[in-house]
């Protein structure tokens, strides 16, 4: 009993945390999302969010599945490369490389790519005193463009260092054993270490959609009108008409979004562990 209270004792400050700080903001924004100014029970917010909203909703999730997927796609590559190519020079270099973006928070990235990528932008300039443009031909990478852009470009040293730390955590004699058998690299990414390293790339791809979501700057900086992403609408309804019933249901709408993303990571991650088992 003494033992118990003493547990109790060192959870009870990190829980109560939680509550404060997580729970009672979580749980007050659900009830402001499904009440009237009379606590009563309604969706009218949940109907303002389709018939304003709605292709906002489809954009955001449009914009984050296509980051996704490139994310995935580039960083397994580098975290391949890193891993399994004899050039150490290549691979110091990438390694130094691919942790820039770590550091720098996504509204000095939207800022760097707004300068970046607009139509007079240094990536224009560049091409236009190369001769490979003419300044008539260039053209904005702002918008949805520029928003994955940023998006990839900013979470590609997360993901690659989740990724990239359980491919050379694998044990060894695996990799020089196939080698040895005469498996090529491509085989060896895909046949041995891919299937191992599935968990790790799902919790990279899953956190990094869930701070896509999140993000205010990127989209209000970068995008160009309409559509938009849901963010920037509830810091709209929320600055504009202190509305903060629909800004809480568009919250609620994200909120299913990511759950349903991470609903399908877990159920996937635990029938492989059942199936292992």
């Amino acid at each position: 009993m003494r033992i118990s209270l003493k547990y109790l004792l060192l959870v009870a400050p990190a829980a109560l945390m939680i509550a404060v700080l997580f729970l009672y903001p979580l749980g007050f924004s659900l009830i402001a999302a499904f009440t009237r100014d009379a606590h009563e029970f309604t969706f009218d917010h949940f109907r303002k969010v389709y018939s304003l909203y709605s292709g906002d909703i489809l954009f955001t999730l449009i914009i984050v599945l296509i980051s996704v997927a490139l994310l995935a796609l580039i960083s397994i590559t580098l975290s391949a490369v890193i891993t399994l190519s004899p050039c150490r020079p290549i691979v110091r270099t990438l390694a130094f490389l691919y942790r820039l973006p770590l550091f720098i928070p996504f509204i000095v990235a939207a800022q760097m790519m707004r300068t970046f990528l607009a139509k007079n932008g240094l990536m224009n300039n560049a091409l236009v005193s190369a001769d490979l443009l003419t300044p008539l031909e260039t053209v904005s990478w702002l918008g949805w463009k520029g928003i994955i852009i940023t998006f990839v470009w900013k979470q590609l040293a997360f993901a690659t260092l989740l990724i990239c730390g359980a491919m050379a955590a694998l044990d060894q004699p695996q990799i020089l054993a196939a080698r040895n058998l005469g498996a090529s690299r491509p085989r060896i990414l895909f046949d041995i270490i891919l299937p191992q390293v599935l968990p790790a790339i799902g919790v990279a791809l899953v956190l990094s959609t869930v701070t896509m979501m999140s993000v205010l700057s990127v989209p209000m900086m970068i995008g160009t009108g309409t559509p938009t992403m849901i963010t920037v609408d509830m810091a709209f309804r929320v600055n504009s008409y202190s509305d903060y019933a629909v800004a809480n249901a568009l919250g609620v709408v994200s909120l299913l979004i990511c759950g349903a993303l991470s609903w399908f990571y877990l159920r996937h991650s635990l029938r492989q562990k059942g199936g292992e088992a």
